[in-house]
């Protein structure tokens, strides 16, 4: 698991996330919410090894960020950066591949075990029918599953996301949610996911942490934090949570 104690971080003393303290579990859906510039994606680089820590620590598996080597982490901990770097030219399945990377490197060569792992993840993220397409030709949907297919195929226990979301219409992102839903519970993976629509991180995580100005506002599960002034105090204007038609889970809406 990660524990977060006391870590901050701060560019020429400009505080940009103040001290954090939390821990996250295997097992369960963390979503991070909060405004532009609240420091969800500054969080979510301190845990990915993108950034250090200006002060404080974070450990994964009880050690130091700073003990783990970048490719060792990297076979625990898979992240997916909010600006994805370019496939231009690379099939589905040849994106998928370079997951193996924490294990060999650029230029090794893939056994049956890294087969069967790219394979696997193709298959668990359904993505068989436009794997060898190149990427550029898929939708963003059929783009961020293959994306995820990556990350399975790195064999981490963690993924990052940071906002993995972003520019997909609302069906694509009902199906690329619901798939890493499914990928927790299947998998038992953990998950730390930067979000925007609090409805779908409701509706999808097991835990919410919001963040304000750099700071932990509030965290809990989503019945915890679905109260119309715990939303207010995270979005700065009137919110209104009501039960969605289906009776399963609640709605938030502006007022």
């Amino acid at each position: 698991m990660f524990e977060v104690k006391g870590a901050t971080f701060a560019i020429n003393g400009k505080p940009l996330l103040q001290p954090i303290e939390h821990t996250f579990q295997q097992g369960k859906v963390y979503g991070l919410i909060g405004h532009n510039g609240s420091g969800k994606s500054t969080l979510i680089k301190l845990l990915a090894q993108q950034q250090p820590v200006s002060q404080g620590e974070i450990h994964f598996d009880q050690r130091s960020l700073s003990a783990w080597g970048n490719r060792e982490f990297a076979r625990q901990v898979a992240y997916l950066p909010q600006h994805l770097p370019s496939a231009e030219n690379l099939t589905g399945r040849e994106l998928v591949a370079f997951g193996r990377y924490p294990w060999h490197g650029l230029l090794g060569r893939h056994n049956q075990k890294d087969k069967d792992a790219i394979d696997r993840a193709i298959t668990l993220t359904h993505t068989e029918a436009f794997a060898d397409r190149l990427v550029d030709t898929l939708s963003g949907g059929e783009r961020q599953r293959v994306w995820l297919a990556m990350l399975l195929a790195q064999g981490s226990r963690f993924l990052l996301l940071d906002e993995p979301l972003a520019a997909l219409d609302i069906a694509h992102q009902v199906e690329v949610l619901a798939l890493i839903r499914k990928l927790c519970d299947e998998l038992g993976l953990g998950v730390i996911i930067v979000l925007h629509d609090i409805n779908m991180a409701s509706r999808y995580c097991d835990e919410l942490m919001a963040l304000h100005s750099g700071r932990l506002l509030a965290h809990g599960t989503p019945s915890d934090m679905m109260s119309n002034s715990t939303l207010e105090a995270i979005y700065g204007l009137p919110m209104q949570v009501m039960k969605h038609p289906n009776g399963e889970h609640d709605i938030a809406v502006a007022q």
